[in-house]
């Protein structure tokens, strides 16, 4: 026993402790991923804001150089009015100055146009002219408005090459494909994108009088002296391994013209496209689009903004990155050391939660060894030990509930010998009514059919007749008394069978209406449609409804309403007699079905009927309850079980064949 005991506790304090190193390790597991999580996302955020100020920083970067070819422009324009000698050929100074700035500046397209736009001279290719370049929207713009006009447009390959062929030549790039971007129809792009200025030649003397344009560009494609400049201005020289922490890109459309992001062979990645996430928030949607991307071969920390034309349209996007890397190995560091700060922590306080429960469940192996013995019978067992805290509390309640279970014995064993006493009593009754029975019963039965006779005699005169009317009267009362002594005897056979509660309660209210002591009583039946059949005896059955419709009856001497009500619950059947009659006080209710007790007149009753009820309902697997109050009448009930038997549910056989077709019980 003590080995089993051991087990318990082993098992109690098992379970506990896994419970709490259960709670213990989620606990510090949740605790340690939203630490992570967290870090992880301020560190993201932060560097994410550094990212889009760099983005700020580098659109400064870009439009430097845009400006930077205006300033020049406008520089030469107020140097050189008019462009043309009177013969209408270009000044021969204004060549070799334009010549100058292309070479100093490193412009790859230098034009002098007169008012109109048409080419008088390209710096860059002196043997193309003649041409228009209204078609260009910077040059358009600065014709329209006659102003100083600058921006960022895209070229036709035709017109690259009326340029000069190198510079088409450059703009070709060949489309390689890239993870996560769109699919593209064309593998080769020819179109170039420049930053470009056009200024008006303008004559004061006649009135902002346009009498020429000068118009400068820098094609965009393979150049990457604006990207360069970004990175070396915001991202220094930072390096991871051979990488570079901070990368800068210029966009076509969707790709990549100008970058200093390497591929995996260590080349610029020219030609590659942005994902299509991007394409979709940048270039469709014209948004800034900030967040982890993968850029090529690595992921980044990244920004996107869209770059327009002077009409406002989006022909391109200018990127700036940061590597993750970086970034996430200090985090991944951080979380490391957390988390194994955390790991230790977990372990002390297991080793200390183990102690502690060890200690503190000490008192349940004498709980276990006391409840053993409680069980094998010993009720005087106590645990006596009383720790500090909830465990002492415990202690003292199991031995105040060892202190009531061993009253309550007392009292059930004493309960019990009163009820074997009872019982006892009722079964030496039954015996002895049984006895009387059968001693009596054929004395009477021959007396009572004397005094027939007798009354039936010419010779008897009237005085003999009404003395004989008295003995038949009392034989035939103590003839009634002597066949309740059978009934409650149980001496009479009994015969199941599938029955109707309802067709019985219908027959036998039947023949009470017609009876003179119900004449002043109201009947209502409620009677439950489709109610279950249940297995009974269907005489004893209208036995007890008689008894119980009487006794209803006898209570409303005045008059009043007696109603009988079926239904169905769960797997019972119950019958409700209430009646409006003069009740049954308390004291008398713990008594009513013992046998020959009654409030009855002597001579109005036998005190039997509702002790073989009783007895009837019993035998049949049920209850007859009783709820009563004085001056307002009286609710039995009777409680029988539904049939649930195959065997059984079979259709009723005709009245006079029931005995010979349904199984007989006890």
């Amino acid at each position: 026993m003590a080995y089993t005991d051991m087990k318990h506790v082993t098992t109690i304090r098992f379970r506990i402790t896994v419970w709490f190193v259960m709670i213990i390790l989620i606990a510090n597991a949740s605790l340690s991923f939203v630490t992570v999580v967290h870090i992880g996302k301020i560190t993201t955020q932060e560097v994410q804001k550094r990212v889009r100020f760099n983005l700020n920083s580098a659109r400064g970067v870009y439009q430097y150089h845009v400006e930077r070819i205006s300033t020049l422009l406008q520089g030469a324009a107020i140097r050189f009015s008019p462009v043309q000698t009177p013969d209408g050929a270009v000044d021969p100074l204004l060549k070799e100055v334009l010549r100058s700035l292309l070479e100093e500046n490193r412009l790859d397209m230098l034009t002098v146009m007169d008012a109109n736009g048409i080419v008088l001279y390209r710096a860059h290719n002196s043997e193309s002219q003649g041409d228009s370049l209204r078609d260009n929207a910077v040059v358009s713009l600065a014709i329209e408005s006659n102003k100083p006009s600058q921006g960022t447009i895209v070229l036709s390959r035709e017109q690259l090459e009326r340029e000069h062929f190198q510079l088409a030549e450059r703009a070709r790039l060949q489309v390689e494909t890239t993870p996560a971007a769109r699919s593209l129809r064309e593998s080769v792009q020819s179109e170039g994108m420049v930053i470009a200025a056009a200024v008006p030649f303008l004559t004061l003397a006649h009135g902002e009088e346009r009498r020429g344009m000068i118009y400068g560009a820098i094609l965009l494609n393979r150049r990457h002296e604006i990207v360069d400049r970004i990175r070396e201005e915001l991202f220094e020289k930072d390096k991871q391994g051979k990488k570079e922490t901070g990368t800068a890109t210029l966009f076509q459309g969707d790709l990549r013209i100008s970058t200093n992001v390497l591929k995996s062979d260590g080349t610029r990645a020219v030609g590659t496209q942005m994902s299509s996430e991007v394409y979709q928030q940048v270039i469709l949607k014209g948004q800034l689009w900030s967040k982890r991307a993968f850029v090529v071969n690595d992921w980044y920390l990244a920004a996107y903004e869209p770059i327009r034309d002077p009409r406002g349209q989006i022909i391109g996007a200018l990127y700036v990155g940061l590597l993750e890397e970086p970034f996430i190995r200090p985090m991944r560091l951080l979380a490391s050391v957390f988390v194994s700060m955390v790991a230790l922590t977990t372990l002390l306080s297991l080793v200390l939660l183990t102690f502690v429960i060890r200690h503190v469940l000490s008192p349940i192996h004498t709980i276990v060894t006391m409840s053993a013995r409680v069980i094998e019978g010993d009720l005087s067992a106590r645990v006596g030990v009383r720790p500090p805290g909830e465990m002492g509390l415990l202690c003292e309640t199991i031995d105040k509930m060892a202190d009531a279970v061993s009253l309550r014995e007392e009292r059930l064993q004493k309960a019990t010998r009163e009820q074997i006493g009872q019982s006892e009593k009722l079964a030496a009754i039954g015996r002895l009514a049984a006895g009387i029975a059968h001693e009596v019963n054929n004395p009477l039965t021959a007396v009572l059919t004397f005094a027939h006779l007798l009354r039936e005699s010419p010779k008897a005169d009237d005085d003999q007749k009404q003395d004989l009317d008295v003995i038949v009267r009392e034989t035939t009362r103590v003839r009634e008394i002597v066949r309740g002594l059978l009934d409650f005897a149980r001496e009479s056979p009994s015969r199941r069978q599938i029955l109707d509660i309802n067709e019985i309660l219908q027959r036998t209210l039947s023949l009470l209406k017609s009876q003179k002591d119900f004449g002043k009583i109201k009947i209502d039946l409620c009677l439950q449609d489709s109610l279950p059949p249940v297995m009974g005896d269907r005489n004893q059955m209208q036995q007890v409804f008689l008894n119980l419709s009487l006794n209803a009856c006898e209570a409303m001497p005045e008059g009043g309403v007696l109603t009988v009500t079926t239904r169905q619950e769960e797997s019972t059947v119950r019958v409700y007699f209430a009646d409006t009659g003069c009740g049954i006080s308390q004291e008398f209710l713990t008594q009513i079905f013992d046998p020959f007790f009654t409030t009855k007149p002597v001579g109005k009753g036998t005190g039997l009927g509702l002790s073989v009820s009783y007895g009837i309902i019993q035998q049949h697997g049920g209850q007859l309850l009783v709820n009563s109050t004085p001056n307002e009448g009286s609710t039995f009930t009777v409680v029988l079980q539904v049939c649930t038997d195959p065997v059984y549910l079979i259709e009723d056989e005709p009245e006079a064949d029931r005995g010979a077709a349904t199984p007989q019980q006890g």
